[in-house]
């Protein structure tokens, strides 16, 4: 398995069951699934798992991430902190396919709180068979990369 077809993916305690049921599905499509979310349902903060997932997609151990709490943004701002991420939350599939395709998002997070399971898949379709578009849309992605700097 390379890190091109890895996926991680990573909650706090209210997202494990639609996590593992995106595992399920993105695992269905071929994709490897490395799965470091809590397993228990015991509170545990989304700033620990989005920073683990988003560090495993940044050093290229993954090509993408998913990460997933209530509402997505908490989990999204934490990820967002590691250099090289590129995090968008989305509630909607139109959405998470513009994140691919003019932004070169490399993580997606989801708010368990305010999608449903058939949405999510959805949402996640969208995201990982959206492809980066490039053109007009680099000089701005290679902006957001030089904030970090």
């Amino acid at each position: 398995m390379t890190a091109g077809n890895r996926i991680v993916l990573s909650s706090d305690h209210t997202a494990i069951q639609l996590r593992q049921v995106i595992a399920a599905h993105v695992a269905a499509q071929g994709w490897g699934v490395i799965d470091i979310g809590p397993t228990t349902p015991e509170s545990t903060p989304y700033p620990q798992h989005g920073e683990a997932a988003a560090r495993l997609v940044a050093s290229g151990d993954c090509r993408f991430g998913i990460i997933l709490c209530g509402t997505g943004q908490g989990i999204m701002m934490a990820a967002n902190k590691v250099k090289a991420i590129r995090c968008g939350v989305c509630a909607d599939p139109f959405s998470a396919r513009m994140i691919r395709q003019h932004n070169d998002a490399n993580m997606l997070s989801i708010g368990v709180r305010v999608v449903g399971e058939g949405l999510a898949l959805d949402i996640v379709d969208a995201f990982l068979t959206a492809q980066f578009e490039g053109g007009r849309h680099a000089p701005r992605v290679e902006m957001i990369g030089a904030l970090e700097r």
